[in-house]
C-alpha cells in the first residue's frame, strides 16, 4: 500500500526495539461489539506499520490508563477527559485526533430517558426527591460523567447520591440499554453512542429519547507514552495520518470503509492542546463544589476559590495563545490541503508533523 510504503520511509532500524505495540480501546460498549469495529483497523494497522498491534480491551476507562502507566498499554484511544488523565498520570501525550464521519466538529454530552418517561426536561430530571434512579457514566468518561457533572449538576449545586433513589457508573452503552429497558429513569449518554445503538441496537434505540444537550465537545483523541522510541513514533504518525488520505483510489476506499465501522473519517493532527477545555471545566466543577460546600469556613472558600480562578485564568489564556499559536496554523493548512486532496503537500505535511512528535519525549 502507498501509505504503508509512505511509513516505512520515515522509520529506521532502530524501531525494531519495539515490535509489538498494545493498543488500549477505552470500555464504551462490550467488549465483543468493541472488537467488530476496531479489530479491522488494528490489522489495517499492522500490515501498514509492520509492528505485531494487540488490542487491549479494559472493564472500565480507568484499566486502560493505568496499563499505559505501567507500559502495558503503548497507544491508546480516549476520551478527553481520560486522555487529560493519561496526559498527567500515565506519561501520554496527545499526538492526533479522531474525525467524525458525519463531518460533525465533535460530539454532545446527553441525558437520556425512555421514550414514554412522564420526564420531559431537566427541571423534571432534577426534581430531587429521590424517587428516580440515575445512570452516571464512568468517572473518567468526558462526555459521561465530566461534562453532565460540571453542566448539570455542578453549576446548580447538586449532589447526584442526595438528588436520586440510585446512582450507578457504567459505560454508554449499558447506560442505554438501561434507559432502553425502563432499569433506570435518567442515564448520562452521548450523540455518538446513540448513533452507534441506530446500528447495534437498533430496537433499543427507539425507546430512547434526549432531554438535554450540552455544548460541542471536541473529538476524541490518540494518545500513545511520550517514550516511545523516535522511530516508532514516526512509523505510527505517518500511518494514522495518511490512512485513508494516501494510497489509490481504492487503499483509500477500503480505508474509509474501516474507518466508517468506527463512525470516523481520516485522522487530523493533534496536541495536548486540545485538552485545555477539559482542564477548564474540571477546574470550573472544582470552584463551583467549593463554593458550594457547607463544610468550609467562609475563610477556606476564599482562599480555595482565589486558587482555582487563577488555574482557571491561567488555563483560559493559553487556550487564546493555542487557538493562534505555530501549531494551530500547521493543523489548519493540512486541513486544507486536505480539502484540496493534494495528495503530494498531505505526504510532505505528515512528515513535518511526524518528525515534530518523534523529536519529543
Amino acid at each position: 500500500m502507498a501509505a504503508a510504503a509512505l511509513a516505512m520511509t520515515v522509520a529506521t532500524g532502530a524501531a525494531q526495539e519495539l515490535k509489538e505495540l498494545n493498543f488500549g480501546i477505552i470500555s464504551t460498549e462490550t467488549s465483543a461489539n468493541l472488537k467488530k469495529g476496531w479489530e479491522p483497523f488494528l490489522r489495517a494497522m499492522e500490515k501498514g506499520t509492520g509492528l505485531k498491534v494487540n488490542g487491549f480491551y479494559a472493564s472500565d476507562y480507568a484499566g486502560v490508563i493505568e496499563a499505559m502507566r505501567f507500559g502495558k498499554v503503548h497507544i491508546a484511544w480516549y476520551g478527553n477527559k481520560s486522555a487529560m488523565e493519561a496526559v498527567d498520570r500515565s506519561s501520554g501525550e496527545v499526538f492526533i485526533q479522531s474525525v467524525d464521519s458525519d463531518g460533525n466538529p465533535g460530539y454532545w454530552s446527553h441525558l437520556i430517558v425512555h421514550k414514554d418517561s412522564p420526564i420531559q426536561t431537566l427541571d423534571d430530571a432534577l426534581k430531587c426527591d429521590k424517587t428516580l434512579d440515575f445512570g452516571n457514566g464512568d468517572p473518567n468518561s468526558t462526555s459521561g460523567f465530566l461534562v453532565p457533572t460540571t453542566y448539570v449538576f455542578a453549576s446548580k449545586g447538586i449532589e447526584p447520591k442526595q438528588c436520586f433513589k440510585s446512582v450507578r457508573n457504567a459505560a454508554h452503552e449499558a447506560n442505554a440499554m438501561a434507559v432502553a429497558n425502563k432499569q433506570v429513569s435518567v442515564a448520562t449518554n452521548n450523540s455518538e453512542n446513540l448513533r452507534r445503538l441506530e446500528v447495534t441496537a437498533p430496537a433499543a434505540r427507539k425507546n430512547i429519547r434526549v432531554i438535554w444537550t450540552s455544548p460541542l465537545i471536541a473529538s476524541d483523541p490518540l494518545v500513545w507514552r511520550k517514550d516511545l522510541s523516535p522511530d516508532v513514533k514516526a512509523k505510527v504518525y505517518t500511518w494514522l495520518a495518511s490512512y485513508g488520505r494516501v494510497g489509490t483510489p481504492e487503499e483509500i476506499a477500503e480505508a474509509k470503509k474501516v474507518l466508517a465501522e468506527l463512525q470516523w473519517a481520516p485522522f487530523n493532527p493533534s496536541s495536548n492542546r486540545q485538552l485545555l477545555p477539559i482542564r477548564q471545566l474540571e477546574a470550573s466543577k472544582s470552584l463551583l463544589r467549593v463554593m458550594s460546600d457547607d463544610k468550609l469556613s467562609e475563610q477556606e472558600k476564599k482562599t480555595k476559590s482565589a486558587e482555582l480562578k487563577a488555574e482557571i485564568a491561567k488555563l483560559e489564556q493559553a487556550q487564546k495563545q493555542a487557538e493562534s499559536d505555530s501549531f494551530t496554523k500547521r493543523v489548519s493548512a493540512f486541513i486544507e490541503a486536505d480539502k484540496a486532496r493534494d495528495q503530494a503537500q498531505i505526504k510532505k505535511m505528515i512528515s513535518d508533523f511526524a518528525a515534530t512528535f518523534a523529536s519529543t519525549n
